[in-house]
């Protein structure tokens, strides 16, 4: 619970009487987090893939591989472009074999798809934020004819079909601009629908707090008391939704690339790479199973970060996960007074 800020007039007051709640609520919510042994597996998977894919240059000037290169001499062209030798071509120059067709080092290939499609998917999800926030403060603290228009244009973006608007926003773009951003702006504008209505929601059952008042009849503006008052309760459910926006993005960032009008070669994307493994599967199933593999513990790994997030931002939630475990259960029975029952 947010408390009341101070009515005197000294400009800090305010500011600094929700500085030491909120600092309090994060080291609470950072608790609870600790506690997760699965959110902590899952934060320690995505730390070390935004590690790795940050050292992606690093890494493949390490190996000696070039992401572009292309070896002839490492397929067999008589078989149609398939690795020469076991596991995809694996050897201790190539450490997860090659590209069935071209020869290109897999791992660095790898390496930088993550990087197209953690930028891609982080991105959106900042562009969606964003722009919901502004629509979603706009509905609640205007008037009735703003709330309706800004409500409406929520509603018809929610009712949208994302990926088929997207197909052909894709096709009609000039093919010399660049194609992260491009999907960065598709997918963010395309899907702040959801962010908004949470923000409303939430902007509609703070607005009649007694903190909120206080800070409009001290004389501030809406856009004041908005970005002192209302945005710093608003941080929990907004990182809330947001971590759930994140893998969604990434799978629509997949989605776009394995339709072939994403990401364009030979820029690396896992879903462009899964497109162009899947006449590969039997030949070799490693070029389809790596890129399809990390996309997978990525996104589980952000659901699974998402959903603790979301439990330890929420007390409530936390408390109703423990209702009726059996340590609950005991530790009720040890601080209960005997005779309290009847």
């Amino acid at each position: 619970m947010t408390a009341v800020p101070s009515t005197r007039p000294a400009p800090a007051g305010p500011a600094a009487g929700a500085t030491a709640p909120a600092a309090g609520a994060a080291r609470q919510a950072w608790r609870r987090l600790r506690r997760r042994p699965a959110a902590l597996a899952a934060a320690g998977v995505l730390a070390l893939l935004v590690l790795l894919a940050l050292a992606a240059p690093l890494l493949a000037h390490l190996v000696g591989q070039d992401p572009n290169a292309f070896h002839d001499d490492l397929v067999d062209s008589a078989r149609g472009g398939v690795p020469v030798g076991s596991f995809g071509g694996a050897s201790a120059e190539h450490w997860l074999g090659v590209e069935p067709g071209t020869g290109r080092d897999l791992f660095t290939r790898l390496l930088y798809g993550a990087r197209v499609s953690l930028l891609v998917a982080l991105g959106a999800t900042v562009v969606q934020v964003l722009v919901g926030i502004a629509a979603g403060l706009t509905a609640a603290l205007g008037n009735r004819f703003v709330d309706a228009v800004v409500g409406g244009a929520t509603d018809v973006m929610i009712a949208l079909p994302g990926l088929v608007l997207g197909i052909a926003l894709t096709a009609v773009v000039p093919a010399d601009f660049p194609r992260p951003l491009l999907l960065v702006l598709i997918i963010g504008l395309l899907g702040w629908g959801g962010t908004a209505r949470v923000v409303r929601a939430q902007t509609l059952s703070l607005r009649g707090l007694d903190f909120v008042e206080a800070a409009r009849l001290s004389g501030r503006g809406r856009l004041a008391v908005a970005r002192r008052e209302l945005l710093p309760s608003l941080a929990a459910p907004v990182i809330t939704y947001a971590a759930i926006l994140l893998p969604a993005n990434m799978v629509t960032e997949a989605s776009l690339s394995f339709l072939g009008i994403g990401v364009k070669p030979p820029t690396p994307s896992w879903g462009q790479m899964l497109s162009g493994a899947q006449t590969w599967f039997l030949a070799d199933p490693a070029y389809v199973l790596l890129p399809a593999g990390l996309l997978f513990v990525t996104v589980l790994a952000f659901t699974v970060l998402g959903d603790a997030v979301r439990a330890a931002l929420d007390p409530r939630e936390a408390g109703r996960l423990r209702v009726g475990t059996r340590k609950a259960r005991t530790r009720t029975a040890r601080t209960t007074p005997k005779g309290a029952g009847a």
